[in-house]
Parts: structure tokens; C-alpha cells; sequence
């Protein structure tokens, strides 16, 4: 972190991330007290932003897996989606007025089928018993569908849907066109908007004060918000070890396509989410173009751009389990982002433990989808008069050791049963006279030796482990220290 000043533009409030989550939180504290002098901070290409690259689909039933109420913590991020479902259409229609002159459609759809290919394994299944026990539970309404009824999607031979639900209250928004209304909304708000990077964080005797831009420019303020998305990491790198955990890379690629054969998808049809990843989706935009993912492979360091490997796995997962016509469509576009993923896969919300310094990130695959509920809690928590915020938050605090929602032999058993899964939906067959014991048995030690390479023992779920196996020793080591800093904590 850097003391020192080139020039200074002074700010009440400075919002380091100019996706989703930090437009959002700009628009609702301003909306709150129109006299706070807001500041917003990102690149205006916004290289490798997970907002520009999301689908994005408004799905909170649909993402429930069997663990989803396994542990408190997950309980509660349940609840922070459920919030913000309940907030979008009311959101939608604020950014609309807020953007004033400025005319800002936001196209969206409603519903989201769900299908269950045949070659999925247990774990998808038990994603789909657990959606529509968590639907009746909370009183959702869904449909049962005939998975051998639905006529405009064929998938191919043996790869057909055994198992369909659709959800009538979940779809999807133009993440594009979005942040576009953000943007409308907080310039007519008043929010400042520099196009620069935020480079290190100003400090004054352990206070947080201020930021300093990659063109030398410090930006002096009564409170920073990181919202920087996988970002963040570099600026989380620069506090004392231990304060707040790392954040890893969760690489995202999709693409758009226009069709030319079969009929558009009329609303988000996806798979459930399994161990360790997300469901394939085809999400309908306008005119015949649909956007098609996702992918999701963690990294310590991310790569410069998708692997050939994985785009290979969404486009014949997409033609294989949603719809065959789809390998005839003309690629438009593709989108490549970068997911804020925490050691722990837990979003970082509220004050952290240095004054001045607020934390909005790390949501991983739901930081889109529950912004509006987010940014509604940031701008209590940074308002005069403004409520102190929500304490269903309180388990995401910044910092709070790693969550661990098992034990360290579960986490082994469910590296194993998440590399079995990916072997399986790329086609492994093993003849009858062999099972796949000798293979998990492989993958439960690698997970173990991940494990002592931290010298600390800790439950990491099976994609963070993943990370660690295929990063570097020095990085490894960087993650040793902040876990041995955080053991020397009360």
C-alpha cells in the first residue's frame, strides 16, 4: 500500500470496479444520499470483467444442489439470491427512472427449463430432487415437463433429456444492456466515472484513505469500496497477510450465435449445477442470437485467454446435451471473463477489518444475479443515517477465517466425485470387468497432497483444489502463508 500523493480529487466514497456490483452500489448509495460525492474507478474497455461476459441468467432455485443447505453459510447465500430475485423487477424499473433522458431498455425474459441429460451422473440427478424440494419448500412455483416432449430442442443420440423442470419466476437480462442502465443511471445521479486502474490502496495510520491510479493520481476518500471483481486479488495482496483471504480466477468463456437451423431457444435452458462447476445454458437474446456457456475452471493466476480444451467442452456439450441444430449456427461473438472465486468460494461483503476499506466481491458465479441485493447493503453500510446493514451478512465479512462447509476427507471425496463426473460427460466407458474405485482412489490422494503442500489442514471444495494442484510452488506458498497468518489470529 502507498502513503504518498501526485494529485488529489476528493471523494466521499470510492468504488474501486465499474461492473455490475460497483455500478450497483454507486446507484443505490447515491440514490440514498444525493449529496455523497461518489467516485467510480475501472478501465472503460473493462478487460476481462465478468459483468461484459455473464449470460446472465436470474436463477436462484435453478443453481440449488443437494449442498446448498448443507451448512449455514450456503443457507445464507441462498438467501442473498432469493433477495435478489425478489428486488430485480423493482431494480429494473429504478435504473429505467434514474437514467432520466437517457432511454436504456434492458431486454430480459422470463422462465428457465432445466433438463437432466442421460449421461449425467447421480449428482445431477440429486440437483433436480433438490431443486423442486427447495421450490416446494419456499413455495416456487415450477412444471414438471415431459423431457421427451420438448420438440424444439434435440440433443444427440444418448445424450437425450431424462428429466425436465421449468421455473416460470427465473430467466435472464442482457448483462451488456445493463450495464449500459447502470451507467445512464449513475451519470444521472451525479457519479463521477474515471476510466483508469486502481493500483494500490492510501493509508494513514492503519485507515484506509484514499486510492492511487496507474497514472499517479490519488484519489482521497472517506471510504473504498473494492469491487473489482477477480481483480481485486492484487489489491487484497497488498494488505497485511492473513486480513482478508486470496482470490482465485474462475475463468468463464462463451459465445453468441445466431441460428440458421431449428428453432431459438424462447427462454434460459440449462443443466443443473454440479460439483464443482455450472450448468451448460443457451440463454435467447434478440433477433435468432442466443449466448451459449458456461464454463468454469479456477485458477490462482488466470490465463491469458480460454484454453482450447475448454471450448471444446462447451461446444460439444451444448450440441450434445441441448440441441444438435445448435453446431449450424454462425458465431457472432465470444465472451471471455474472469469470476472473483475466494479460497473459500464465499463472497466478501461489508467492512474489512482496516477502517475505510469495504469489501463487494468474491461472488463467484452469483455476482450478477444478486447486485441488487448487494448494492442495497453496501449503501447502508456506507450511508449517514443509513441503516447498518443486514446481519444475515455477517458470515461473509471480509475478515473471517476460510468457511469450511466439511471436512477435509469429504473435500477429498468430492475432488474424486467431480473428476469422475467430467470423465463421464467426456465419454469415458469402462468395460464390466473394472469400476472406477482405483481412479477416485487416485484422485482422494492428489486432493490430500494438495492439502499438505498448505501445511494446514483445510476443507477446500473440489475446483479450488484443482487450482492449487496445477499452480506453481511459490504460489502454493503464498497461500500457505495467508492460512499460517490467519492460524496466528484470536
Amino acid at each position: 500500500m502507498s502513503s504518498g500523493m501526485v494529485k488529489a480529487r476528493t471523494a466521499d466514497v470510492v468504488i474501486v470496479g465499474n461492473g455490475a456490483l460497483g455500478l450497483s452500489v454507486a446507484v443505490e448509495t447515491a440514490l440514498r444520499d444525493p449529496a455523497l460525492r461518489i467516485t467510480v474507478v475501472g478501465p472503460g474497455t473493462r478487460p476481462g470483467s465478468a459483468s461484459v461476459a455473464a449470460g446472465a441468467m436470474l436463477n436462484c432455485f435453478a443453481e440449488v444442489t443437494e449442498r446448498t443447505g448443507e451448512h449455514p453459510a450456503s443457507r445464507a447465500k441462498f438467501a442473498l439470491a432469493r433477495e435478489a430475485a425478489r428486488l430485480w423487477p423493482s431494480w429494473l424499473d429504478r435504473l429505467a427512472e434514474t437514467a432520466r433522458d437517457a432511454v436504456v431498455p434492458v431486454r430480459s425474459a422470463r422462465g428457465t427449463l432445466v433438463v437432466l441429460g442421460a449421461r449425467s451422473t447421480g449428482d445431477g440427478a440429486g440437483s433436480m430432487r433438490a431443486i423442486r424440494a427447495t421450490a416446494k419448500e419456499h413455495g416456487e412455483p415450477f412444471q414438471d415437463v415431459d423431457p421427451y416432449g420438448i420438440g424444439w430442442l434435440e440433443a444427440e443420440a444418448g445424450d437425450q433429456p431424462v428429466d425436465a423442470l421449468y421455473l416460470e419466476n427465473e430467466g435472464m437480462v442482457d448483462a451488456r444492456c445493463l450495464l449500459t442502465a447502470l451507467g445512464a443511471a449513475a451519470s444521472g445521479l451525479g457519479v463521477t466515472r474515471v476510466a483508469d486502474t486502481v493500483t494500490s490502496l492510501v493509508t494513514a495510520k492503519g485507515v484506509v484513505t484514499g486510492a492511487r491510479l496507474s497514472s499517479g493520481t490519488v484519489l482521497p476518500a472517506g471510504a473504498v469500496v473494492l469491487a473489482a471483481g477477480a481483480a481485486t486479488g492484487r489489491l487484497i495482496e497488498q494488505l497485511p497477510p492473513g486480513m482478508v483471504q486470496p482470490m482465485l480466477n474462475g475463468t468463464g468463456v462463451a459465445l453468441e450465435t445466431e441460428r440458421t437451423r431449428g428453432e431459438t431457444v424462447p427462454y434460459v435452458v440449462r443443466t443443473p449445477t454440479l460439483v464443482g462447476g455450472c450448468g451448460l445454458h443457451a440463454v435467447p437474446l434478440e433477433n435468432g442470437v442466443e449466448y451459449l456457456g458456461a464454463t468454469n475452471h479456477v485458477y490462482l493466476d488466470a490465463p491469458a485467454g480460454p484454453r482450447l480444451g475448454t471450448v471444446q467442452a462447451l461446444l460439444s456439450g451444448c450440441i450434445a446435451q441441448l440441441d444438435r441444430s445448435i453446431a449450424f449456427s454462425a458465431i457472432r461473438r465470444w465472451h471471455y471473463g474472469l469470476r472473483p472465486v475466494t479460497l473459500d468460494t464465499f463472497p466478501l461483503l461489508g467492512r474489512a477489518p482496516m477502517p475505510g476499506l469495504f469489501f463487494a466481491t468474491g461472488t463467484y458465479r452469483d455476482g450478477f444475479h444478486c447486485s441488487p441485493a448487494i448494492a442495497r447493503h453496501l449503501a447502508g453500510l456506507l450511508t449517514e443515517g443509513g441503516t447498518a446493514g443486514d446481519d444475515s451478512y455477517a458470515v461473509f465479512t471480509p475478515g473471517r477465517k476460510p468457511i469450511e462447509t466439511m471436512t477435509v476427507d469429504d473435500a477429498a471425496e468430492r475432488f474424486a466425485e467431480m473428476t469422475l463426473l467430467v470423465a463421464v460427460e467426456r465419454g469415458m466407458r469402462l468395460p464390466h470387468f473394472l469400476d472406477t474405485e482405483p481412479i477416485a482412489a487416485a484422485c482422494r490422494q492428489r486432493a490430500r497432497e494438495c492439502v499438505e503442500l498448505l501445511g494446514t489442514p483445510v476443507a477446500l471444495a473440489p475446483e479450488i483444489l484443482v487450482a492449487l494442484s496445477q499452480a506453481d510452488a511459490e504460489r502454493v506458498r503464498g497461500v500457505a502463508g495467508h492460512l499460517s497468518a490467519l492460524g496466528t489470529r484470536p
